[in-house]
């Protein structure tokens, strides 16, 4: 099944980070630093795994028409390029 974006990147952007910052971040945070969650942008359903891969084929069977937002819990990415986390230090 070949799945077709729905939305421009700047929407789809836009939406994800809304649901995970109004939705779903002070559900998985605490716990979950570091782990990936996917994020439907449409109903706001998530899924969170250890990595990319596991995340995305869970959400896909429980929703496989979904348009899931990807982020790594913590962070402001899934992959890092040498940037520094979001979690606060206690220093």
């Amino acid at each position: 099944m070949i799945r077709q974006p729905r939305y421009s990147k700047e929407e789809f952007a836009r939406r994800g980070d809304e649901i995970y910052e109004s939705q779903v971040r002070s559900q998985v945070e605490a716990r979950n630093y570091g782990k990936i969650v996917a994020i439907d942008i449409e109903t706001g359903a998530f899924e969170v795994a250890d990595s990319l891969i596991t995340s995305t084929d869970r959400f896909y069977k429980r929703y496989p028409n979904a348009q899931p937002w990807i982020i790594r819990i913590g962070h402001r990415a899934v992959y890092r390029f040498g940037s520094r986390s979001l979690k606060k230090s206690i220093f």
